[in-house]
């Protein structure tokens, strides 16, 4: 399985919001040299990087699976259904010979054993193992040449024994099932499909249905299914379903802002299988330089739920994409700044923000002091950590809009103590005392930063046992400013 993994410099918007409380051409011989060193180090640098990010040269691994039941023995249009796929899928063989980066193999089912007396759930063989075209194309036209139908249709039990048909190396591993029918031992070839592409072994399989009668939405959930009712459709079918095989397509991500524009950009986008949740491309979104969201490569074999990692992220399901075409993904991802300051002051001491989105108590980001950070648009709370916390409520981020918060600095405030014992702060604010922190118990003084505010101080020694040696005392902080207090 591909495991996957671009920039234009961009500024923070002008405007903002105050929310208070709180080259010529040379032709110089050394200018030619000079340039022509950084293309060639710049174009073999990035070859290398992508050969597993674009997936050209990203060995792919073809099993066909073929259906030898003794219902192969059926009438199709012009003859007998074995006779007309066993010589269509030779011919069509031919073809793949000089195809570069890819290996294939043949396992055949319902070929060794007749249905009479018994049949044998476990008839299925790998007949040529996965090698080069080169190599395996005559080894399965002749097997193909041998094949007689004779017994059962084992789907589900030939699946699972393809998983051990790949080689343990990094490689597109698909499935090409050519049958005439459905499962008839009891399994559940749908089951082992998922188990085979939630556990990376292949990427979801073809199916090609040759001369179908019936309801057989049991072959569509296997995969991608083609039902081949007619027999001149056979060939071209399968030129499809190798080409999808074979060939990665073209998209590009539209990170639309409020007004419909795909203006966002600079943030990572995980790409993953729908139907297995396996991770299979990550991407950094990037504005090309035209202007326009640049391409991305994704395998169209699969439906894929796109998270574009935004504050809060962003996601979008079942996506599919179609194949030798530029695909074109829209998601709604207006986003705007927001910057805490404290006023005056560039030394933030570590100070951070607590972020969630307006009325939910889950976090979306906490976020330091003095440091933008860009967010989906709408109305955000907030909890900045200082001493006490400040509780700010409804902030607006807007779009492409850097709002700034200042809150005031705080004042430093001394505390002795005569003994080591239990302390506590609270600030006084209408009448009320709201707890601030609690006071280092083994410690005879500290320091602390608070916010400006009057305030109290309730301690008692640790050695005196009887609460009227409490002591209290009330002490005021102003911005940057500084305060002793003696319990004492």
């Amino acid at each position: 399985m591909m495991n996957n993994s671009r920039r234009p410099s961009r500024n923070y918007p002008k405007r903002s919001v105050i929310i208070k409380p709180m080259m010529k051409k040379t032709t110089s011989f050394i200018t030619r040299i000079f340039l022509a060193t950084v293309l060639l180090f710049g174009a073999y640098a990035p070859a290398r990087a992508q050969t597993t990010k674009t997936g050209p040269q990203q060995l792919t691994r073809i099993l066909f699976v073929f259906d030898a039941s003794f219902s192969m023995f059926g009438q199709w249009q012009t003859g007998m259904k074995m006779d007309i796929a066993k010589k269509m899928l030779a011919q069509f063989l031919d073809s793949l010979k000089s195809t570069p980066n890819l290996e294939i193999g043949f396992r055949c089912y319902g070929h060794q054993h007749n249905l009479q007396p018994q049949r044998d759930c476990q008839d299925t063989k790998l007949e040529v193992p996965i090698s080069k075209p080169t190599t395996a194309v005559p080894l399965i036209k002749a097997k193909l040449d041998q094949i007689v139908p004779r017994g059962t249709t084992p789907i589900a039990y030939t699946l699972e024994q393809c998983g051990n048909d790949f080689p343990n190396t990094n490689s597109r591993n698909i499935i090409i099932l050519i049958t005439d029918g459905i499962e008839e031992c009891g399994g559940d070839p749908c089951a082992v499909s998922l188990a085979l592409q939630s556990k990376g072994i292949v990427l979801k399989p073809f199916v090609i249905g040759v001369g179908l009668n019936g309801d057989f939405a049991s072959l569509n959930c296997i995969g991608k299914f083609y039902d081949v009712s007619v027999e001149s459709t056979f060939t071209s079918v399968l030129n499809i379903v190798v080409s999808q095989a074979l060939n990665n397509t073209t998209c590009q991500v539209n990170l639309l802002d409020t007004y419909g524009k795909p203006t966002e950009t600079d943030v990572a986008m995980t790409f993953y299988d729908q139907q297995t949740g396996v991770v299979r491309f990550n991407y950094m979104h990037t504005i090309n330089n035209r202007g326009l969201p640049d391409t991305v490569i994704l395998d169209p074999l699969s439906t894929y739920k796109l998270v574009v990692h935004t504050i809060p992220q962003v996601v979008k399901e079942n996506i599919t994409i179609t194949p030798g075409k530029h695909n074109i993904i829209a998601v709604d991802a207006p986003q705007g700044y927001l910057n805490i300051q404290i006023a005056g002051m560039t030394n933030y001491n570590g100070v951070k923000c607590i972020l969630r989105k307006k009325g939910d108590m889950a976090t979306v980001n906490v976020q330091e002091l003095g440091r933008t950070e860009k967010y989906i648009t709408g109305k955000y709370d907030l909890e900045i950590l200082t001493l006490p916390r400040i509780y700010m409520y409804n902030v607006d981020i807007g779009q492409s809009k850097t709002t700034t918060i200042q809150i005031p600095p705080a004042g430093s405030v001394n505390i002795f103590k005569p003994a080591e014992g239990p302390g506590q702060i609270f600030l006084e604010e209408k009448n009320e005392l709201k707890w601030v922190c609690n006071l280092n118990e083994k410690m005879v003084n500290e320091s602390f930063a608070l916010q400006p505010g009057n305030y109290r101080i309730v301690y008692r020694p640790k050695s005196a046992k009887e609460t009227i040696y409490s002591t209290e005392r009330r002490f005021k902080v102003d911005s940057g400013g500084q305060t002793t207090v003696k319990l004492y």
